[in-house]
């Protein structure tokens, strides 16, 4: 299509975009927000944390079964150990943080993998990939930054929220043709590139969002476990060593590294009498 043309027919469209946003908006209303319990940030809710931890669970135990079959699943005893251990006053200070997290059924495996890589799935999934282990090398005050990151992100619904982001993109799309549509309009070409500015514009920003909110919360879970704060610094450096500098802020899933790290400085210099309070002797 001719982009003049498009652009023309975009414009015309703006018109009825209010259709689209009452749509969206009766969504939202039946539901569709929620207030995080830890943050105070209102979150898109359409899938819900019970409904997270449904599909986590299902996709967590098809990976570990997929990686018991190829071998790959528990291997080292002596690292399966570490891991737990340090996972476990996390996990106490995670429960603390959001009781209800009691009654999830919390797992920690450790996956053979060269990746660098960890993470927490809704109700309390955790995998740690031995490539983390082997090319970042961290101390136990490093790794406890690693899983108190991952372990904030459920804590914060992050899963249950990006769930929900997605279904609310493609909704929007949804009734963005069926508004050009009913207007003698054929925007279905168009929906490709509609679906990647909505997502560099409505997903990567959030997705920087939580990446920030678990900073800050997974940095206090540690200290609070008895896990030096200044630890995640050293951390996030080692990860720019291994990982490079990253791309443009704008255009990323992540903060800036450099921003990342200074507002890491701040936070564990603030933590350090919480983490004098609960030190760890390791």
């Amino acid at each position: 299509m001719d982009v003049f043309f498009l652009s023309l027919k975009l414009n015309r469209l703006v018109c009825r975009l209010p259709v689209v946003f009452l749509a969206i908006t009766i969504v939202l209303g039946f539901g569709g927000c929620a207030t995080n319990p830890i943050t105070g940030r209102s979150q898109v809710m359409l899938v819900n944390d019970n409904e997270a931890a449904r599909t986590s669970a299902q996709a967590y135990y098809q990976l570990l079964a997929e990686a018991a079959k190829q071998h790959v699943l528990d291997e080292d005893p002596a690292t399966v150990n570490r891991v737990r251990s340090i996972a476990q006053p996390l996990i106490a200070q995670a429960t603390a943080l959001r009781p209800e997290t009691r009654l999830w059924q919390w797992e920690v495996h450790v996956l053979k993998s060269d990746q660098v890589n960890a993470w927490c799935m809704a109700s309390g999934k955790i995998a740690v990939y031995t490539g983390l282990i082997e090319k970042i090398r961290p101390s136990d005050d490093e790794l406890a930054q690693v899983l108190g990151h991952e372990i904030a992100h459920a804590l914060l619904s992050h899963q249950a929220e990006k769930m929900s982001r997605v279904q609310l993109q493609k909704l929007g799309l949804t009734l963005g043709v069926l508004a050009g549509a009913a207007a003698g309009y054929n925007l279905s070409s168009a929906a490709g590139l509609a679906d990647t500015v909505a997502t560099i514009g409505l997903q990567l920003p959030n997705s920087r969002q939580a990446e920030s909110e678990a900073d800050a919360v997974g940095i206090e879970l540690a200290a609070k476990a008895g896990y030096n704060p200044h630890a995640a610094v050293s951390l996030w450096e080692k990860m720019i060593a291994v990982g490079g500098g990253g791309g443009p802020d704008w255009l990323s899933t992540h903060p800036n590294p450099e921003q990342r790290l200074q507002s890491m400085r701040a936070k564990a210099q603030q933590l350090m009498p919480v983490y004098e309070a609960h030190r760890r002797v390791h």
